[in-house]
């Protein structure tokens, strides 16, 4: 009976970078449960964990002479390179769903196949108690409230400080407690 090879991890690394398949064998076979294990708890699909593991041993594979021993171990390299493909595909799922959901959102408000516009926030009264505030006001509530933008998002297209955002949001919001407190009054 054949003794299985084995390698320390400097000659694991050599061997490797040389492109050694067996090396490469031995490394896929006494490090794959283990990050399979951590791919898993990830994604929650045994099926995607799998094809997550073998794309991160292709990366590993494609990108070992970026491996630099200083850094770390090589197993918390390739444990960082299967959590981020981990957290990619779960990004990328999402994206996914995101994109269905909007576009069920769109036929939402399709009828007939003629289009039509988002007034839910019109029929409420909500459009006139908008019309009402500053315009900068009312642009910052709109892309926040309405179109779904985060204030971050809101910095960067409108090409302002982030804090000032914040503070208009704020301000905004106090204007609109004041104008529906009076709208109710009346």
């Amino acid at each position: 009976m054949a003794k299985k090879q084995t390698y320390n991890q400097d000659e694991l690394i050599i061997l490797i970078r040389e492109r050694n398949q067996k090396a490469f064998t031995y490394l896929y076979d006494n490090y794959s449960k283990a990050l399979f294990g951590v791919i898993n708890s990830i994604v929650n699909s045994q099926e995607e964990a799998e094809d997550v593991l073998q794309n991160t041993f292709i990366k590993i594979w494609n990108n070992f002479a970026s491996y630099e021993e200083a850094k770390g171990r090589l197993y918390t390299w390739m444990l960082n390179i299967a959590r981020n493909m981990a957290i990619d595909s779960t990004r990328s799922k999402h994206e996914k769903i995101k994109t269905k959901i909007q576009s069920t959102n769109d036929t939402v408000y399709q009828k007939n196949n003629l289009f039509v516009d988002d007034t839910a926030h019109e029929s409420i009264g909500l459009k006139t108690i908008l019309n009402s505030l500053k315009e900068e006001h009312k642009l910052i509530i709109d892309l926040a409230y309405f179109e779904g933008y985060t204030q971050e998002e809101i910095s960067k297209r409108l090409n302002i400080p982030l804090g000032t955002v914040k503070t208009k949001v704020r301000q905004a919001i106090l204007t609109l407690r004041g104008l529906t407190k009076t709208e109710f009054l009346q």
